[in-house]
């Protein structure tokens, strides 16, 4: 390519070239690049979005392209998702997701969102944060649906244990490596050294293409063979967890002194890696050891959902042995899996393919499957593959050393129990006894609402459900038919308190809340639940949150049109809006939609069975006499 002058050049590239590569550490076409393809300098970052260290190098590394411009510096983002980092993988596969679809200027905004909102990378939202770099929902799924993206960060990956940069965040800079969340200086000096050799490299006539392979070529140090990787940090595997085995399937004796309770997916590569280890750990503790099987299939996973009910159908038909024949067999499978697919494996299995196909059609067993997942949120085991085992958890595709030294101090601790008595059949059930159960939902303190709050249910009501919610919110849209399920589950037992919080990146939101609370100050509660949905209709039209499609929600309400415009343009219910995202911020609310149900706190568009746990213990405190949270 030509030569470019430093401080000049393209500030990203959105696809297809990224620049010069090398052997050692190679930069691909699918690769999100920030700078110029040729510019003197290249950093090399891997990185896990849940990683905190990550998060506190990233603005150094938005300052360093500040700095040295697109003309001196290309920044390469490589992922490195930790297995102890349950949300990491799906952060990643979804990031480069982005990347295919909307390039690498996309893929940069969104890890600014990522790194931002780390603590809570949820699916709502991974899919929130896509939809505000540009990715709508549909090109999102479609891409993760495809193997291109997951295959990428397993790449990655590979590349990252091969170059021994084994924790995050790791760099290299022209092929030097440099670790961990470093001072800005540190790798100031690193890339000034780089600038003055690339300088003497065109000096003696090496082209800019040729400049990162010959200095990669020179500072690349291979890991010793001998160097131990840097360990991942232990998280705590000493609490012993409650997990009820109800009637998930089981492979081994009732006899055995260890059992282990496996959360998968059939499309996770982590959870398919982890399954010739699990198959060690059966061969090796044989007799000593049962495994019981939990499903949770991830969102992103399209294909984990239907194949996990194939399992289930498996089971119902044939027992047991039916169930590990078809997770064998589906494990097995390309991904994404297709109905298809899944159809030519219950073929193979000798199941009823009219059931089979009735299975997959209407989603019978997903209750199943959903009570599994409940049991996983309430255990905080949202990352697969995930393990317990005797309650102790184990999360990750983690090597047979890891699950030998607990089974083997498991079955010490079983062998004593047997001693003094107990029999082997009742050493699960012993130890669960005193096991710990799934911790309290988080709590927030907010003020009671009051007449100036829109609501609907009694006032008295002993359940008060504050929603803070956005009218451009898609996710805010998905929860309003489950809160009136709720509702409905608890009939005048429930009062619905409407909080505004609209999101600074859904441009119509702000006034959309106005129109409501307008709707509100006309009519009172009537008018603005009516409002309210008319807006989450609306929100579905390509022009549904336009100034003219509020004033045409407006008229069909019956409101008083002068006030209405009025009200829009004098910005009257501002104070309103920003009494309730004040009291969002002080309470530590940074997404939408939240729920604050007597003080316990609901985030995100979840299955009506969370709501339902939350109310039913808030109304056992009630009974107990306990204050609100």
């Amino acid at each position: 390519g030509a030569e470019t002058a430093e401080g000049a050049g393209p500030t990203m590239a959105v696809r297809g070239d990224p620049g010069p590569s090398s052997e050692q550490v190679p930069v691909n076409a699918d690769d999100p690049v920030w700078g110029d393809p040729n510019a003197p300098v290249t950093l090399v970052t891997f990185q896990d979005f849940q990683c905190p260290f990550c998060a506190r190098v990233h603005p150094t590394i938005k300052q360093l392209e500040q700095d040295y411009g697109p003309g001196t510096l290309r920044v390469v983002f490589k992922h490195n998702p930790l297995p102890f980092h349950q949300d990491a993988l799906p952060a990643a596969v979804a990031s480069q997701a982005v990347f295919e679809v909307a390039g690498s200027p996309a893929f940069f905004a969104y890890a600014d969102l990522l790194f931002r909102g780390q603590r809570n990378l949820s699916d709502d939202n991974l899919i929130a944060w896509a939809e505000e770099v540009g990715v709508d929902r549909a090109s999102l799924f479609r891409t993760v649906r495809q193997p291109a993206a997951r295959e990428k960060v397993a790449r990655d990956m590979d590349l990252a244990q091969a170059i021994g940069a084994s924790g995050t965040p790791a760099f290299r800079i022209n092929g030097a490596t440099l670790v961990g969340a470093q001072p800005i200086e540190k790798f100031k000096e690193l890339i000034d050294q780089e600038r003055a050799a690339a300088r003497a490299l065109r000096g003696q006539g090496v082209s800019p293409e040729q400049i990162y392979p010959t200095r990669v070529a020179k500072n690349y140090v291979p890991p010793a063979e001998s160097k131990p990787a840097a360990s991942a940090p232990r998280e705590d595997d000493t609490t012993v967890w409650k997990v009820p085995l109800d009637k998930s399937p089981v492979l081994g004796p009732p006899t055995a002194l260890v059992t282990i309770v496996e959360f998968s997916d059939f499309e996770c590569p982590f959870c398919r890696r982890v399954q010739s280890t699990v198959d060690e750990v059966m061969d090796r503790y044989k007799g000593k050891v049962r495994l019981v099987f939990k499903h949770n299939p991830l969102p992103f996973h399209k294909g984990a959902l239907p194949a996990a009910l194939v399992s289930i159908e498996a089971r119902t038909e044939r027992g047991d042995k039916g169930f590990w024949d078809a997770a064998k067999a589906l494990y097995a499978e390309q991904t994404p899996m297709t109905d298809e697919q899944l159809l030519d494996v219950a073929k193979r299995l000798k199941l009823n393919g009219f059931r089979v196909k009735q299975v997959l059609a209407k989603e019978t067993h997903k209750k199943v499957v959903e009570a599994d997942q409940d049991l996983a949120t309430d255990l905080e085991a949202r990352g697969v593959p995930h393990f317990f085992i005797n309650g102790r958890r184990l999360s990750g595709a983690q090597p047979i050393e890891r699950f030998a030294k607990l089974i083997d101090e498991e079955i010490a601790k079983a062998e004593d129990l047997v001693k003094k008595g107990t029999p082997k059949a009742r050493i699960y059930a012993t130890l669960m006894k005193d096991a710990k159960g799934p911790p309290p939902p988080e709590t927030k303190t907010v003020p009671a609402p009051g007449k100036a709050n829109p609501s609907r249910g009694p006032a008295n009501a002993p359940i008060v459900v504050q929603m803070f919610s956005d009218f451009q919110c898609p996710f805010c849209q998905r929860a309003v038919p489950t809160v009136e399920s709720l509702e409905k589950a608890f009939p005048g037992r429930v009062r619905v308190v409407w909080r505004n919080f609209p999101l600074p990146f859904h441009t119509h939101a702000r006034l959309a809340a106005a129109a409501a609370l307008e709707a509100f100050a006309q009519k009172g509660n009537a008018g603005f639940w009516k409002m309210h949905d008319l807006l989450f209709a609306g929100q579905k039209q390509p022009d549904g949150l336009e100034r003219a499609a509020l004033e045409g929600y407006a008229q069909q309400i019956g409101l008083d049109m002068s006030k209405f415009r009025a009200a829009l343009d004098d910005g009257r219910h501002d104070a309103a809006i920003q009494k309730d995202e004040a009291i969002a911020k002080t309470a530590g609310i940074n997404g939408t939609p939240a729920f604050v149900i007597n003080g316990y706190f609901v985030s995100g568009a979840q299955p009506l069975g969370a709501f339902k746990k939350v109310v039913n213990l808030a109304l056992d405190d009630i009974k107990k006499g306990k204050k609100k949270p």
